[in-house]
């Protein structure tokens, strides 16, 4: 188990693209800001998708450009396409990322691609940041998405997850993540997925979990990947976005629960958590009355408590 981790913050993409309500450009830039400042080093702070279908997203050149000003932020934007591909690497982002569905049925109601036309998308993005002038080549990662279970089809076969796996690191990705995209996922699985994937990629291919709290396993799931080695964590403030087909339930891990747990077992994140929390009141100003959740934001700190030592 490793003695640090990162927080990958997604609340302002994967978080706001779940919310009716489009908040506004320069709260989403204190909200960026303000996280930066309480020691996240890495932010998903939107997605090149067409303004028509998430009008939430419409300001994610100009949020790129902002986060960029940050100093020690790694930048991250989700793209579904190589066009999408095309917008981010010209903006700078640090790090981009394509949701890949291990389900087919996912696939083709999703992004209107099956499988073999997702692999061919992805070996066009893998060539075009390869194409890139060196030192401005942006990380290339691939999410591994429905990849505990999918909505439509239920179960995904384990082999059909590592294979297609394979067939992404082959078309020239950076890296695979896995994400439990419907909150399906339990330790077990966690420990299983996790297990297979990297001895078919490489440990070192597999560093990212996006992990749900439909359930309410999400933090249980977050120890089953530090077990086997995972570094890489995606949350959200507040637990914002994730699952809006469970209603009443948190989808997105709450960062601040996270946070807590990884300090309080001694696993440096590099967050000041008491900063951390107070970043809840901007984004609870910029969406009034939209539903944070959090353990930890309710009970407080405990006496005493006291940061890992880095």
């Amino acid at each position: 188990m490793s003695k640090s981790v990162t927080i990958s913050e997604v609340g302002p993409r994967d978080g706001l693209q779940s919310v009716d309500r489009v908040m506004a450009t320069e709260a989403k830039k204190a909200w960026i800001r303000a996280e930066a400042e309480a020691g996240v080093s890495e932010i998903e702070v939107g997605s090149f998708v067409p303004p028509s279908l998430l009008p939430q997203m419409a300001d994610t050149a100009e949020i790129v450009a902002f986060a960029k000003t940050i100093p020690n932020l790694d930048v991250v934007a989700l793209i579904p396409n190589l066009k999408g591909a095309e917008r981010a690497i010209a903006c700078g982002v640090d790090k981009m990322s394509i949701p890949f569905s291990m389900s087919e049925t996912h696939s083709i109601n999703n992004v209107r691609k099956d499988h073999p036309a997702m692999l061919a998308e992805i070996r066009g993005i893998a060539d075009l940041v390869a194409q890139q002038p060196e030192g401005q080549r942006p990380h290339f990662e691939v999410g591994l998405s429905t990849a505990f279970g999918c909505t439509l089809e239920g179960s995904v076969p384990d082999d059909q997850i590592v294979r297609l796996a394979e067939a992404a690191m082959e078309a020239g990705v950076a890296e695979c993540g896995l994400s439990d995209t419907t909150g399906y996922a339990n330790p077990a699985q966690v420990t299983r997925l996790v297990r297979k994937v990297k001895a078919a990629i490489g440990a070192d291919k597999l560093n990212t979990l996006h992990l749900h709290n439909t359930r309410g396993l999400g933090l249980a799931n977050v120890m089953a990947g530090l077990t086997e080695g995972i570094t890489t964590f995606d949350s959200s403030l507040g637990g914002l976005g994730g699952c809006p087909f469970a209603p009443g339930a948190s989808g997105n891990i709450v960062t601040e629960d996270l946070v807590f747990m990884l300090e309080a077992m001694g696993i440096d994140t590099g967050i000041d958590l008491e900063k951390l929390l107070k970043v809840r009141d901007i984004v609870a100003q910029a969406l009034p009355g939209e539903p944070l959740y959090g353990f930890t934001p309710d009970a407080g700190l405990p006496l005493g408590f006291e940061k890992a030592a880095a």
